[in-house]
């Protein structure tokens, strides 16, 4: 991701991935459905740290800083791992 706009689609995709409406999350969230539908358009052109948190919790996600060109994550390879031991 790059951009706030990128930030914003990826919000979006995990709400509906999750099959929540905007409300639906805000409530989950604690947040306005406005809020949710600013910060899935990026509108205001900045977006609150803690607030994008909130909701992508509530969708069961976490924000990590992953290095660029870094596709896997530690927990990615662990789980993986975790996976091929299963019966």
């Amino acid at each position: 991701m790059t951009t706030l706009y990128d930030v914003a689609a990826m919000l979006k995709e995990v709400r509906k991935k999750t099959g929540l409406s905007q409300e639906e999350l805000a409530q989950r969230a604690g947040v306005s459905r406005t809020t949710v539908a600013r910060m899935e358009t990026a509108a205001k052109g900045d977006m609150s740290v803690s607030a994008l948190v909130r909701l992508l919790e509530a969708v069961g996600y976490d924000l990590k800083a992953v290095k660029l060109g870094h596709v896997r994550t530690v927990e990615d390879i662990l789980v993986e791992q975790r996976q091929g031991e299963a019966p």
